[in-house]
């Protein structure tokens, strides 16, 4: 993708350009969230936090997809950047064919959901509606997987529009049928929480069908060259030596992320409800982060392969500033109605909905802090410099937010409030290292 002349604009286009269809895709994809979980909220406090529990689960297994759709963009940015879409045709089948492969592995802990979701010390009634509902999404593991790649895939060369389109569709089927299985409408059985998830999983089944049908009509950014040609252990080393690093750090993040539940969990029920409504409302605002994330990734990664580091540098900031602006704005907004859309999407009884809407409030304050992880770790990914990110994960989570959360609560005797301020300098501590790792310009020279 060429930018349009002269540097400043160029890049500002860029960023914008790349940005709003991702922020759409990704805005609509989490308006579904809400959706799904606005239906489960019918059937009470126990099912949304069983359905929201196995959802943080089912998510924090992409982290070993990590490993794959990282060291994917980052290759593809960087040989359509260099002129050379062969080499990034390759980089897309070698990595379908090692998510097709991980989506498969995972399944095999479908007998262990109930488990799984014991773990998080849970109501046996909760235990047995997040098990079921985990075990049913697993099912759809290998389309889910292979879909999520190709996207990041042509995303990483420029086209933006093609996920959004078959976002858009993936979304509809969605919430037709979490509508019609849940509640027994349009012919559908009634089949409740296991109803959402058979939805969900159906729809996901059919984003990753167009996907493929896409690739093999030669319809996706990165043209096709042939199904095999370049599959090779080499190359599937090429990709994972960039993504590993990041999978450890989504990895490390969302077992950091579940055990802050279960710290969480030890306050009540309506505590983790709060928290995962909470958590659900608040990703409207994470939208612009992804967006921007995708678009500094994509052109900084273009930008090296181009030979061109101080405009991937600039492309780097802008992305920054711009998410930075929108994020604050949009978590303003959902501060100043915090109550009221708690309750719209499913924050039932005043005690859940007052610890709804003051866990809305700290996550509201940390959205600028959130912007900077956002954007900058997603440069940084896509330079390739994926093991910086990963330091900078560990230490805001682990040694700021989990540990601080631990004395807070067991050491001071603080209540559940408390516990969730440890975000903001979790926050404030990522985006302080990301900071000064891209300004020193070290990324520019890591070898892909």
């Amino acid at each position: 993708m060429s930018p349009p002349p002269g540097p400043s604009r160029g890049v500002d286009l860029g960023v914008w350009e790349l940005a709003w269809p991702t922020m759409l895709s990704f805005g609509l994809h989490t308006l579904v969230g809400f959706v799904d979980m606005w239906i489960v909220s019918s059937l009470g406090t126990r099912a949304v936090a069983g359905v929201g529990v196995a959802h943080q689960i089912h998510f924090a297994f992409f982290a070993v997809l990590a490993a794959v759709s990282t060291g994917t963009v980052a290759l593809v940015a960087r040989f359509v950047g260099a002129g050379d879409p062969r080499e990034a045709d390759r980089v897309l089948r070698v990595s379908a064919l090692l998510a097709g492969v991980l989506g498969a592995a995972l399944m095999g802990i479908m007998p262990l959901t109930g488990t799984i979701v014991g773990f998080f010390g849970v109501e046996p009634e909760v235990r047995g509606i997040g098990g079921s509902y985990l075990r049913i999404l697993l099912i759809f593991n290998v389309p889910l997987y292979v879909s999520v790649v190709l996207a990041m895939g042509v995303r990483g060369a420029g086209d933006v529009r093609t996920p959004l389109i078959v976002g858009a569709v993936v979304n509809v089927v969605n919430v037709v049928l979490n509508y019609g299985l849940v509640y027994g409408r349009l012919g559908l059985p009634a089949l409740g929480t296991d109803g959402s998830a058979l939805g969900t999983g159906i729809a996901m089944a059919l984003g990753g069908g167009i996907y493929i049908g896409l690739w093999a009509a030669d319809l996706l950014a990165v043209p096709r060259h042939g199904w095999l040609d370049g599959l090779d252990l080499a190359g599937a080393r090429r990709i994972l030596r960039i993504g590993i690093p990041t999978a450890i750090e989504q990895g490390a993040f969302q077992v950091g992320l579940l055990i802050f539940i279960r710290i969480v969990g030890r306050f009540g029920t309506e505590p983790v409800s709060a928290y995962i409504i909470g958590v659900r409302i608040l990703a409207l605002s994470f939208v612009p982060g992804l967006g921007f994330s995708t678009a500094g990734g994509t052109l900084v990664g273009q930008h090296l392969g181009a030979d061109d580091p101080d405009e991937a540098a600039r492309a780097g900031w802008r992305a920054t500033v711009g998410a930075m602006a929108v994020m604050g704005c949009v978590g303003l907004a959902i501060i100043l109605a915090a109550r009221p859309i708690a309750q719209v999407f499913g924050a039932t009884g005043a005690l859940t909905v007052d610890l709804t809407v003051a866990f809305i409030y700290i996550l509201g304050a940390a959205q600028p802090l959130m912007a900077v992880e956002f954007t900058l770790g997603g440069a940084l990914r896509g330079a390739g410099d994926t093991r910086f990110p990963l330091v900078a994960i560990l230490t805001g989570l682990f040694a700021v937010r989990l540990a601080g959360a631990l004395v807070v609560a067991d050491v001071l005797g603080g209540g559940i409030v408390a516990v969730w301020s440890c975000l903001l300098a979790d926050y404030l501590v990522k985006a302080g290292m990301l900071a000064t790792r891209f300004r020193s310009g070290r990324w520019k020279h890591v070898a892909v």
